[in-house]
């Protein structure tokens, strides 16, 4: 285990001995924010700001030294530098202000509820689980504040980019239930629209192929085509709808609907640019994975955003079918393509 809390530092044996209490630096403010990451025997010799990168997900090289030189300390409130070198069992504090965050002024739309159910239709750019970046402008978050006093349970997770269907449980009993459904899969349907680089060649087809995560990506969350005899199996059965095209450029482009029948991470997105069909967006899987990194620092070029053509993967949850988890009977949630896709899709030509 890498990232450790500030209270289990204080009571670990080691160099530090034990009970030694984490020093705030006289330059942090008070009320910071402190990460702990303890240096695995394997990661000794690696330079900071390197190391740093390595343990904090979707954060490019660039990112990870300016976190470095913003609030790196040793738990005695010793300033550390990038170019330092990191010793196995170091445990390195990176030390930051609470966020001043607000909530985006936005309407979520609910397009079901019930005594123990609330489907929404998700925008996108609304992130669904509180990160270190997001907190207060997560979709629970956000619902609850608009629901004095109530408690809602995520039944399962979309993308930060990605819009549609998002299903939320009332109670304890509904989220017990409805998890143990999209954990056995027997009877969920959930299908998608993507709008794709590329055209399609049949309307009917079949991605499947085992996923596993990169360890060779930077920001440690992409997916690849598994190793032979590894990774998680997967598949997405696909259909097409409709293929157009941009006048001016001649650049092609399909409109697919995609049917999970695995719930993998970014499963849709991998399985499709595996086949030669990238989702228009993409800044992980279409045609250049460093900008998903310079998107993570805001630093896409107006070039970048040519390239990419949209601010946004174009991946929309279409509709959610389960059986109802306390009075039973089938439930159907669904929400049209969202605003930003339709338009884009309505400015191209048939094909």
């Amino acid at each position: 285990m890498t990232r450790i809390s500030a209270r289990q530092l204080e009571a670990m044996e080691g160099p530090f001995g034990r009970g030694v209490q984490v020093v705030r630096p006289a330059e942090v403010p008070e009320g910071s924010v402190v990460t702990v990451l303890r240096v695995p025997p394997e990661a000794a010799g690696m330079r900071l700001d390197r190391f740093v990168q390595t343990q904090l997900r979707r954060t490019s090289r660039t990112r990870a030294a300016t976190i470095v030189a913003r609030g790196a300390y040793s738990p005695d409130a010793r300033r550390l530098r990038g170019g330092d070198r990191v010793r196995a069992e170091q445990c390195v504090l990176l030390w930051r202000e609470p966020w001043d965050e607000q909530a985006p002024s936005v309407e979520i739309p609910v397009v079901f509820e019930d005594e123990d159910l609330v489907a929404i239709n998700k925008p996108p750019f609304i992130p669904v689980h509180p990160t270190a970046r997001y907190h207060k402008s997560t979709v629970v978050k956000m619902l609850e504040a608009a629901r004095q006093g109530e408690h809602l349970y995520l039944g399962h997770r979309l993308d930060r980019e990605t819009s549609g269907v998002l299903l939320l449980s009332r109670n304890a009993e509904a989220d017990r239930r409805v998890k143990s459904q999209f954990e056995a899969r027997t009877g969920v349907v959930k299908r998608y629209l993507a709008i794709a680089w590329g055209w399609a060649t049949e309307e009917h087809f079949r991605v499947e192929v085992p996923l596993e995560l990169d360890p060779t990506h930077s920001t440690k969350v992409k997916m690849r085509v598994a190793r032979p005899g590894a990774g998680l199996p997967s598949a997405t059965a696909c259909e097409l709808v409709e293929r157009r095209v941009q006048p001016a450029s001649g650049r092609h482009y399909s409109l697919i609907r995609c049917t999970l029948e695995t719930g993998r991470q970014h499963q849709i997105r991998m399985h499709l640019s595996t086949v030669g069909l990238p989702l228009v967006g993409d800044k992980l899987y279409g045609p250049d994975d460093t900008l998903f990194t310079r998107g993570a620092d805001g630093l896409l070029t107006d070039e970048d955003r040519q390239t990419l053509e949209l601010e946004r993967h174009a991946l929309h949850a279409e509709l959610l079918e389960m059986e109802h988890p306390i009075r039973g009977g089938r439930v159907r949630f669904e929400a049209p393509l969202a605003g930003d896709l339709q338009a884009f899709w309505d400015q191209l030509a048939p094909a």
